[in-house]
């Protein structure tokens, strides 16, 4: 196995680091020191294969090194090691559970950023597919679709068996692919005029009692009840909240395309709008987990040395770990009106490798009457790869686990902090099987408000 003989031990038995995206340096797109980094990290993979059941990367490189002349990874085509590209989507989950070789083990694998560097090296060079710059373009898209005519046309479009069949010969989207639907009145048009806290503000040894939402795009313009119960919760719980004079797309759907240019153009707009915010005594908090990853990980390891980052990074939360650190304080409400009854609860990755424990059900265990089922798997949607017509089967394929719990719990509610792996779940369920509900609004309905 390559890199055999630097390595002092079979796993690696301390905290893993991650080491900083060095994408600013000319080599780090050098075409033939991408390929020798590739060989070396996939015979390690090749050699280990831990990561099998994860995503649908390593099936597809150790199918290809077993269907290989000499079985070991020297017989296999180069164009398969695209093909690994493709299927990863950045969900760190290899990285933070599985690899025994993470740094500081002296091999020094991350997958992850080694995929990330490759789609880089290809976004580079011009090699994206339009398709691709589109779905990524989450401002723009969601700016046109928004208007209120045409957020009707495109809804109606994306529900209707003939406008599904164009979207996939047009633009490779999957016909059975969950769509999102497109809001005329976003989050932050209803969120103008926010219900004042319901007590006066409080702060703690580690919260403010002070936030400023970070709406997101998909909170924003395709689903802005995950905003409208997020405000209502934390004004029943006495938090001040407020908005940012403007934010654009945190960055996430750009960097899983490697596209980290467009990453630091984003970061450049919504780090100054939240620094000042912070500035001013306000903490920060995002309904989907990937923005809170895209502050709290990836724009730090971009923008090492970048003071204004770092200052971010350790202001924002998880909506659920808020709460929850109010609650180590004595001031999160426990005045439920309402039982929840059962609950499968799924854990979405970019919640996970958050490293932060399971705070949304430690929150909803406080309601009486409540059971929550976690279920800790990934549901396959990740960004836009269930979108896209080539990679449907595979999501659904690593999604079925979670599906396959949902349906056979049958319990009253089911939930996930990312509402798309919600309704990726909700896809593969019977017809007619209930929706999922976001935890926020299954919080907000427990405190009767």
């Amino acid at each position: 196995m390559a890199g055999a003989d630097g390595g002092k031990r079979e796993g690696n038995l301390e905290a893993p680091t991650r080491h900083p995206l060095n994408w600013r340096d000319p080599s780090f797109y050098d075409a033939h020191a991408l390929e020798q980094e590739l060989e070396r990290v996939f015979d390690i993979c090749h050699g280990c294969r831990r990561c099998f059941s994860l995503c649908q990367s390593f099936p597809t490189l150790f199918d290809a090194i077993d269907a290989s002349a000499t079985g070991e990874l020297d017989g296999v085509d180069k164009r398969a090691y695209w093909q690994v590209v493709d299927h990863c989507y950045l969900c760190d989950m290899c990285y933070m559970t599985k690899c025994p070789y993470v740094p500081p083990h002296p091999w020094n694998l991350d997958f992850p950023h080694l995929m990330l560097r490759a789609k880089a090296v290809r976004a580079a060079s011009g090699g994206t597919r339009f398709r691709d710059r589109l779905l990524s373009a989450t401002d723009t898209v969601g700016n046109i679709a928004g208007i209120p005519v045409v957020a009707q046309l495109v809804n109606a479009v994306n529900a209707s068996k003939v406008g599904r069949k164009l979207l996939a010969s047009t633009l490779g989207v999957h016909p059975e692919a969950p769509l999102p639907k497109y809001e005329s009145r976003t989050a932050r048009a209803r969120l103008r005029n926010m219900p004042p806290p319901a007590a006066a503000v409080q702060s703690t040894a580690e919260t403010t009692g002070r936030v400023v939402l970070f709406t997101t795009c998909y909170g924003n313009r395709n689903e802005p009840d995950l905003a409208t119960d997020l405000a209502a919760v934390f004004a029943h719980n006495g938090i001040e909240l407020k908005l940012a004079e403007s934010e654009r797309c945190c960055g996430m759907p750009k960097l899983e395309l490697g596209d980290l240019e467009a990453v630091a153009r984003l970061k450049e707009h919504n780090i100054p709008q939240l620094k000042r915010l912070v500035e001013q005594g306000y903490d920060i908090v995002a309904p989907i987990p990937s923005c809170v990853l895209m502050f709290k990980q990836e724009l730090p390891l971009m923008f090492p040395e970048d003071a204004d980052v770092k200052l971010i990074k350790s202001r924002i939360f998880d909506p659920f770990e808020y709460l929850m650190l109010r609650h180590k304080a004595g001031l999160l409400r426990t005045d439920f009106k309402a039982q929840l009854g059962s609950v499968s609860y799924h854990v979405p990755c970019h919640l996970r490798v958050q490293n932060i424990g399971l705070k949304t059900r430690d929150v909803l265990k406080l309601v009486p009457g409540t059971s929550i089922d976690v279920i800790e798997r990934c549901s396959g949607h990740d960004g836009t790869y269930a979108l896209k017509s080539e990679f449907r089967e595979a999501s659904v394929k690593i999604g079925r686990p979670v599906m396959q719990k949902v349906e056979k719990a049958a319990a009253n509610h089911y939930a996930s902090d990312c509402p798309m792996a919600g309704h990726q779940i909700e896809s593969g369920l019977p017809e007619g099987a209930r929706e999922p509900e976001h935890p926020l609004k299954l919080l907000r309905m427990a405190y009767g408000i």
